[in-house]
């Protein structure tokens, strides 16, 4: 009886077992001719993203929804394959692409409700599922994979196959494949990890948000150690390299910023344009763009802009906390709080946000995020030391709960600093083919888009007098013309609006002076006095000569002193026509865009001066106007310039109405540079704040790293310009002359018959003096 019982039971089980195989295999056969083409695994092109570069090969920019880069199979080092091989799958290079027990495990795990299992899944497998599956944990998902994994073990090598998954595996923080991923947590190529990096890494492909070292080191921490630890078992490393490893300190990236240089906006001003060109495609394809911005030359514009702003703002004070927070999270952790509240303060141009936790006026304690708390003493507390009275209102005083921002000092320790409420923009370019050598638009890239180099249209003041005085030049004025420096009252007629009494910045007047010296004091009586003898008509068409468009300067007497409005990018090229003897370059910033293969795409064809570009100015003209400039930055208002020690620098200030702008414009043969400080919402910058003042130091700063170990360059003599000597304000000097108005009287240093200026009519001729 028990017998025929268990014959039946093994026949009933045969019969299913047979029947579960018949049905497999018919499952087999219906689904594998299904199964995806393998087309784009054999040919693989990943979406790498946008990226963008200075001239000499610094990343500057990366766009894309994900971050790659591609790594070959034979440039990933062997210890970074062991050690995802240790970490995923040990077998990789012996199994045919399924772990049978591991699959086993978990659908027996899937029968339990609420235990879902992945298990097991083998590098192919994963493969599998990152191109053509979805993650859900069914079992019409792993028998897909699985069949998708015998099709790929069949038709690719197994360094193919572990190829495409370094290469698209998602590993957090928009990091895709290990390439990618080294950068964004350790800012290195893989080539130069470390192990204990290596391990790190390799950990991720488990759950990137549960071990990804910017979120949570401690947890990751755990995950490589385990990792290290399988090395070690398989005999990946020895016992030396385990050790090490387990206690070498890892410097993770907290910021996934892949971009260097602080050139945040040059990389913005390339992705607008790449948009225009590839439309979406240019943040897929793989391009690299190769800018014409110098990385050295982009790194001292960066620094001495935002040294000039925090100049400026230490000199005007502080003005208190940002805000207040509340420092009880009643039963929470307290860190976890402080945290949280500090979720949306960035650091903005290496000021760092902090909550202070203790105040008083010898020793402030403040919270910064990544929970490290830092003591203020002595020098650190000297900027906000009023903000620290308690007789202040709560509400205006440095206490606990303050959020303030705090800088690491040159001499080491803490000070308490602030967010600048005034912008900046500073952009330096060749006046030989207008190629963008340094561009900042802003304080703070993450603060404020807007890119005051290409954007801001400002007043541009006193800076714009040299190109008024360029017309005076092809009108018969020179350097020598003789011009009264006194009151003036000009008709409504003449300025578009009321009667207007211009005045010098300083309130005061100096009589007759040569036009040399009245741009190197920048008068502006002498300069209205040249363009009302001139006429603004005449200015406004020669202005064009700069790329200058007339109806930004509308043709009154209040473009002799800067009314219209300019950029700083338009003001950097006018000046280059002064710097390259006459000549209109048009400025740009992409050299040229290669594809994902290296192979050039497209390259921008400069108009280069003495070449391809038009001549706009007489060379005569440029020449004798960079030696008046010269002068501007000898001993004129930007004579501040000398600490330089250089004589091939020329430039004007430029101060608007009411200190609203600071300009300073200059140049030597090679490298033209202007730097512009200001609100965005126009308003005083105060009242000792001048061009020379809030803007010169940043222009020098720039260029003292520049043209550091760059000799002096000579302007050469045009044909057509004869020197004379004449009695001027500061002695005899040689001037400068066109040879068909020479000087006729050494006493005067001027023509009394037609005060060097033959075009002028008698009632202009009149107002001069």
């Amino acid at each position: 009886m028990i017998k025929r019982w268990f014959l039946t039971a093994i026949g009933i089980l045969v019969a299913l077992v047979v029947a579960a195989a018949g049905a497999f295999a018919i499952a087999v056969a219906v689904t594998y001719p299904r199964l995806p083409s393998l087309d784009i695994l054999t040919d693989y092109r990943p979406k790498i993203p946008l990226r963008v570069y200075t001239a000499d090969g610094v990343q500057i920019g990366e766009f894309g929804e994900e971050r790659r880069a591609f790594a070959p199979i034979a440039q990933v080092p062997q210890p970074m394959k062991q050690a995802i091989l240790a970490a995923e799958d040990e077998r990789f290079y012996e199994h045919g692409g399924i772990d049978y027990i591991g699959v086993i495990r978990a659908s027996l795990f899937n029968l339990v409700p609420g235990h879902p299992q992945s298990g097991a899944s083998t590098i192919t497998m994963q493969v599998a599922r990152n191109f053509f599956l979805s993650s859900e944990k069914t079992y019409s998902r792993k028998f897909n994979e699985a069949l998708l994994a015998f099709k790929i073990e069949h038709n690719l090598s197994k360094d193919q196959i572990l190829e495409l998954y370094l290469n698209q595996i998602y590993l957090g923080q928009r990091a895709y494949g290990f390439a990618s991923a080294a950068q964004t947590y350790f800012g290195k190529p893989l080539n130069q990890l470390s192990i204990a990096e290596m391990a790190m890494l390799a950990g991720l492909p488990k759950a990137p948000s549960l071990y990804n070292p910017v979120v949570n080191l401690k947890r990751a921490t755990q995950r490589q150690h385990y990792v290290l630890k399988r090395m070690h078992e398989l005999g990946f490393i020895t016992e030396t390299q385990y050790q090490s490893a387990l206690t070498e300190q890892l410097q993770v990236k907290r910021s996934v910023e892949t971009s260097s240089g602080h050139a945040d906006y040059v990389a913005e001003m390339v992705r607008q344009a790449m948009l225009d060109k590839y439309k979406e495609a240019a943040y897929t394809q793989g391009f690299k763009v190769y800018t014409t911005l110098v990385s050295s030359h982009q790194e001292a514009a960066y620094q001495a802009a935002r040294d000039g702003v925090l100049d400026y703002d230490r000199r005007h004070g502080y003005r208190g906390p940002e805000a207040y927070v509340d420092l009880n999270p009643g039963s929470g952790n307290p860190e976890e709080w402080l945290e949280d509240r500090m979720a949306e303060l960035r650091d903005a141009a290496g000021l760092t946000p902090a909550v202070v936790l203790v105040a008083s006026p010898k020793r402030v304690r403040v919270f910064i995020k990544g929970g490290k708390a830092v003591d203020i003493e002595g020098a650190g507390l000297k900027f906000a030391a009023r903000a620290l009275s308690e007789k202040l209102p709560p509400n205006a005083r440095i206490r606990p709960g303050a959020v303030v921002r705090v800088q690491v000092m040159e001499k080491g320790g803490w000070q308490i600093v602030q967010l600048p409420q005034v912008e900046v923009a500073f952009v330096s370019l060749d006046p030989s083919n207008g190629a963008i050598r340094s561009l900042v638009g802003g304080f703070d890239f993450n603060r404020n888009h807007f890119n005051h180099v290409t954007q801001a249209w400002r007043q541009p003041g006193s800076s714009f007098k040299p190109f008024i005085y360029s017309a005076g030049l092809e009108r018969g004025f020179t350097p020598a013309t003789l011009i009264n420096d006194a009151p003036l009252v000009v008709d409504p007629a003449q300025v578009g609006g009321q009667r207007w009494e211009p005045k010098n910045f300083d309130g005061s007047f100096s009589g007759m002076m040569s036009m040399r010296n009245a741009l190197t004091k920048s008068k502006n009586l002498v300069s209205i006095r040249v363009l009302q003898a001139i006429t603004p008509q005449y200015a406004q068409t020669h202005i064009a000569k700069f790329g200058f468009d007339a109806k930004q300067h509308p043709a009154y007497l209040t473009m002799a002193l800067g009314a219209g409005s300019v950029t700083p990018l338009q003001l950097a090229e006018g000046y280059a026509v002064f710097a390259n003897q006459g000549y209109r370059v048009r400025s740009y910033f992409i050299d040229r865009i290669e594809d994902n293969q290296g192979n050039v795409v497209a390259r921008t064809q400069p108009e280069v001066a003495g070449q391809t570009a038009q001549r706009t100015l007489d060379p005569r003209n440029a020449f004798i106007m960079t030696s008046m400039m010269r002068d501007v930055t000898r001993f004129g208002t930007a004579a501040r310039a000398a600490v330089l020690g250089r004589n091939d620098l020329a430039g004007k200030t430029g101060t608007t109405s009411e200190s609203h702008d600071a300009w300073f414009a200059g140049y030597q043969p090679n490298l033209v540079a202007v730097a512009w400080l200001g609100f965005d919402q126009p308003r005083s910058l105060g009242g000792s704040e001048t061009g020379g003042q809030a803007s010169l130091p940043i222009w020098i700063d720039y260029m003292s790293k520049a043209l550091k170990g760059v000799p002096e360059v000579p302007y050469p003599t045009p044909n057509g310009v004869i020197v004379q000597a004449i009695e001027t304000e500061r002695g005899t000097v040689n001037e400068y002359f066109y040879a068909e108005f020479p000087q006729t009287n050494p006493e005067l240093g001027l023509d009394n018959s037609s005060n060097g200026a033959t075009n002028i009519d008698d009632e202009a001729k009149d107002q001069l003096f």
